[in-house]
């Protein structure tokens, strides 16, 4: 199913239409008008712009305001979508997500055979600007919530909050929901043709300056209105409020279809103070890096230290060079053809706590990576049948980042990946530590597996 309209900053007339997508897709944007019809994700790090909108793009092509379709999609229970159009910005139809909610439920909805991909917040994601007061909250809930609140500093439009509770009054209660803007935002805009897609049907206008009838006059003129008027609530007369609150629920709108970004459901309560496209974004961005830390310790080993080790210090000494101070492994609790799993008790009886941050003992990280490739050498000489005569050298280390603080009592947990094939006696290992439920340091590691003389 297909619309047509106006992008509200380019003003070029624009043909969208939503296609069904097969499972695991995503939201993504094809430009029909370009050659090789580019798509682009809806992710987050293709974010380009978010100054008065949002927009996506990549070295071959940009689509410009994208949030009320985004909206609409999340508002209506849709994870799987291709949405196509012939130009580079959404048109901005009435100024909400209602035409585009209509689209979809002409069209139908097709449940999938799949299960729903949630991101399940399990603690606070916080985002916050001292300079602007905004503030975006992702809380533990048992559901999707969400509640925004707006303060604009201006006697006029006041203070509001709007909610939804759960996405089924999505439909009546936030699509029809219209843009808004500020009457000294407004005159600048047109001044400076900056919004040459817009007009007084598609926004909600709010008279944030006290206005003589000499004012009213030359607003009118310059809006091409036969007569402007003031309503009770600050609004211009060009345009009648759904709600009282309007405004504050055309920014819960807005954020669910930048969230949409994210790439996949929330199960949160979020509450949101001030939001806006730019603060939207980063908080999306703080939400995709908690995903992304919650996939990666999806493949955290468990360790049971009442279980019998697979190797004890004695036997890894046996098949490493290494010996005190520089062993650096305890024991091994797994080890198959792709991967090993190792064990470093960290005690305040390290030799190197003596001279590194005396006072504040801290593992140095260059050990953690020593410790991760001497676990990763015994998968490398497990390869061998007679380890005790090779031994294993690095090559490279890539993607290194230390993520938290190891310090004495600390258990590492070392995990080793292999990344490719053994070959020539290469050996490409992801590696991992852990302390409990925390990435503490990973990184790409490339080593050699050399006959020693």
């Amino acid at each position: 199913m297909s619309i047509s309209g106006n992008g509200l900053h380019t003003g070029k007339y624009a043909t969208i239409t939503f296609n069904p997508a097969p499972i695991d897709h995503g939201f993504k944007f094809q430009r029909l008008d370009l050659e090789g019809e580019p798509i682009i994700s809806a992710d987050v790090p293709r974010v380009v712009n978010t100054q008065r909108s949002t927009s996506i793009g990549n070295s071959d092509a940009m689509v410009i305001t994208i949030e009320h379709a985004l909206s609409a999609l999340v508002g209506m229970g849709i994870d799987n979508a291709l949405i196509q159009i012939d130009n580079e910005e959404v048109p901005i139809l009435d100024g909400s997500a209602k035409e585009f909610v209509d689209l979809i439920q002409k069209a139908g909805i097709e449940e999938q055979d799949a299960e729903r991909d949630v991101f399940i917040v399990r603690k606070p994601i916080v985002y916050y600007d001292e300079a602007s007061g905004t503030e975006l909250l992702a809380l533990p809930s048992d559901k999707f919530e969400i509640t925004t609140l707006i303060d604009f500093d201006s006697p006029v439009l006041g203070k509001q909050y709007a909610s939804l509770n759960g996405q089924g009054s999505y439909e009546t209660n936030i699509a029809p929901c219209r843009t808004f803007v500020f009457l000294r935002e407004l005159e600048m805009l047109i001044d400076n043709n900056l919004i040459r897609g817009g007009n007084l049907d598609n926004a909600i206008v709010i008279a944030d300056k006290v206005l003589n009838d000499n004012d009213l006059k030359l607003l009118a003129k310059k809006l091409n209105k036969k007569e402007v008027k003031v309503e009770q609530e600050g609004v211009l007369n060009t345009i009648k409020l759904k709600f009282k609150n309007e405004p504050a629920r055309h920014k819960l709108l807005d954020l669910i279809g930048d969230l949409a970004l994210v790439g996949k459901r929330i199960q949160a309560k979020i509450v949101a103070k001030k939001p806006g496209h730019k603060a939207n974004v980063e908080f999306a961005k703080l939400i995709r890096k908690e995903i992304q830390e919650h996939k990666k310790l999806k493949g955290k080993p468990i360790y049971d230290p009442a279980k019998e080790a697979l190797m004890d210090v004695t036997q890894i000494a046996a098949t490493l060079p290494h010996r005190y101070p520089m062993l650096l492994v305890d024991k091994i609790i797994e080890l198959s053809e792709s991967h090993v799993v190792g064990i470093k008790n960290v005690t305040f009886n390290e030799h190197y706590f003596q001279g590194h941050f005396p006072g504040n003992p801290v593992m140095p990280g260059v050990l953690q990576m020593e410790a991760l490739a001497q676990t990763g050498g015994i998968l490398a000489l497990s390869t061998k049948e007679d380890p005790e005569n090779w031994d294993t050298y690095f090559l490279k280390i890539e993607n290194c980042k230390f993520k938290n603080k190891v310090i004495p009592g600390d258990t590492l947990i070392l995990k080793m990946v292999l990344s490719a094939p053994i070959r020539r006696g290469i050996v490409q290992m992801d590696a991992t530590a852990y302390v409990g439920n925390k990435i503490v340091s990973e990184a790409n590691l490339t080593a050699q597996i050399v006959r020693r003389k």
